[in-house]
């Protein structure tokens, strides 16, 4: 996998990976940017959570579950010093639907995390996460009830 990363002028920079499709970055204007993209960390943070999303809910999907609405949340608070790295991961997966099985959800939430997933693979040998569900049902009235949540927590007896 490649990348290539041009600056454009002062902190602000344009990269492109293989896809081809380009991402602008920037620093904050306390840092000298001028908060014209997204920081790095955010790119890091949003490819974990689009890894492990782009996981979850294909594995859902393959169990015929009813999803109308997914989605993941990474809180990943940082160190107060320079490296400023990761610290640890909050990740929730927000899942919406028809009968959603709870079981589903915890074996493609384990998948992800212990099979398919790189960058979560990767990130657990750094800091510790803790993976978290909701699972709500979809009512009849547009609103929705939660159901079921919790926190994934290790591997299965399956």
């Amino acid at each position: 996998m490649k990348a290539t990363v041009q600056w454009k002028e002062n902190l602000t920079f344009v990269g492109t990976p293989e896809s081809g499709f380009p991402v602008r970055m920037d620093a904050d204007t306390a840092s000298g940017g001028s908060t014209s993209g997204a920081q790095p960390m955010e790119l890091i943070m949003l490819g974990l959570g689009g890894c492990t999303a782009m996981d979850v809910i294909s594995i859902l999907r393959k169990k015929r579950q009813q999803v109308t609405q997914f989605e993941v949340q990474v809180d990943a608070p940082r160190a107060q010093e320079h490296p400023k790295v990761f610290t640890s991961a909050q990740i929730t997966y927000v899942v919406v639907g028809k009968n959603i099985d709870e079981t589903a959800v915890l074996r493609s939430i384990e998948l992800s995390a212990t099979r398919y997933c790189p960058a979560q693979s990767m990130f657990a040998d750094v800091f510790p996460m803790e993976l978290r569900y909701e699972i709500y049902e979809e009512e009849a009235d547009g609103n929705r009830r939660l159901t079921f949540q919790g926190i994934w927590q290790g591997l299965s007896t399956e």
